[in-house]
């Protein structure tokens, strides 16, 4: 199959490299001409996974008409808040009959609707038609290495996600397939979010305890939130919700875990950004999250909490106290319950 992938970051390339192994024929748009030439020539990306050396199946160009030329799939693999530009300057450059393959996590920033419905919107399709995502707890870092993991694809289109699976697994990348877009599209937004939080705690010199806890209560207000959107609360239990919410939590690798590291430790934020080569999802995420929860009417007191830290309103310290000293309230089948189904 001849394969396109969008964006040449540490997601882009860990996929592209995957695929060319997989006997596909892989073209890899750059914008950086260093990444397109180290690809071609050094056979390594010399910005993202720079330690990795590449498999000659995937070949890196400077001109999306290049990289998407006569593809059968093309894989989207840039930060949401470039997501509807890329997508735009996509969509006159892909065989019309092209499959499009969403890795991003995140929201639209512009709008705060789901990225598969902004791609949709920018190729002229309908919400759904010819769209799916991917979301597990897939660390670029990792599928690079063969390291063996396992992820989800969605689709409204069963068929489609079939199709995608037999093209996408491997013996070390093992793919599910799920029609529920939104819970898994939420579900990967949503994880960064909570690991902002995480990366607090660790950067307060927290415990086990303490982590355990939020990541169980993240959970509650993903699947809270997710089932107000429409989601089936159950996809949250899944691969695109509590796996990557676990990996996202706890990981070294998890820029975003790290990003919250560092505001723990007392970080501005707006000058860790600067700082960052990578995008922090979840900062674009959690302004999202806050804005359509006011309009559908969910609580979602941990969200509130990293957003008044990014506005720099609370420190991590104080956001940690005002969720500890909530109302109390029970953990009982009733109160489970509605924190998984609310509408």
């Amino acid at each position: 199959m001849k394969i396109g992938v969008v964006g040449a970051g540490s997601w882009g390339t860990a996929m592209a490299a995957h695929l060319a192994l997989s006997g596909h024929q892989v073209g890899i748009w750059a914008r950086e001409p260093e990444v397109v030439s180290g690809i071609n020539v050094e056979r390594r990306n010399p910005l993202f996974l720079s330690d990795i050396e590449l498999p000659t199946g995937m070949e890196a160009f400077a001109e999306l008409s290049q990289a998407l030329g006569g593809t059968q799939v093309v894989v989207m693999a840039v930060p949401s808040r470039w997501t509807r530009e890329v997508a735009h300057d996509v969509a006159v450059s892909i065989p019309r009959k092209a499959v499009v393959l969403n890795l991003a996590k995140g929201f639209d920033y512009r709008t705060n609707r789901r990225l598969s419905e902004t791609i949709a919107e920018e190729l002229g399709r309908e919400a759904g038609a010819g769209v799916a995502v991917l979301s597990g707890p897939n660390h670029a870092e990792e599928v690079a290495r063969k390291v063996p993991s396992a992820t989800v694809i969605a689709s409204v289109d069963p068929g489609l996600s079939r199709s995608l699976q037999a093209s996408f697994s491997s013996p070390y990348f093992r793919v599910y397939t799920n029609t529920d877009v939104v819970g898994v599209e939420v579900g990967g937004a949503y994880k960064n979010v909570i690991a902002l939080a995480a990366g607090m705690l660790d950067g307060l010199g927290l415990g086990d305890n303490t982590k355990a806890t939020l990541i169980t209560r993240g959970l509650a207000e993903m699947a809270r939130f997710g089932s107000a959107l429409g989601a089936n609360p159950i996809t949250f239990s899944g691969l695109s919700g509590i796996g990557d919410l676990i990996v996202t939590c706890i990981s070294r690798h998890s820029r975003n875990r790290g990003y919250g590291e560092k505001l723990g430790a007392g970080g501005s934020p707006a000058a860790l950004l600067e700082e960052s080569r990578m995008v922090v999802e979840g900062v674009f995420a959690t302004r999202a999250v806050i804005a359509m929860a006011n309009e559908i009417g969910v609580e979602v007191p941990i969200a509130m909490g990293v957003n008044a830290v990014l506005d720099e309103k609370a420190s991590p310290a104080d956001m940690l106290e005002k969720l500890m000293t909530r109302r109390l309230k029970g953990e009982t089948e009733e109160t489970l319950y509605r924190d998984f189904l609310l509408k």
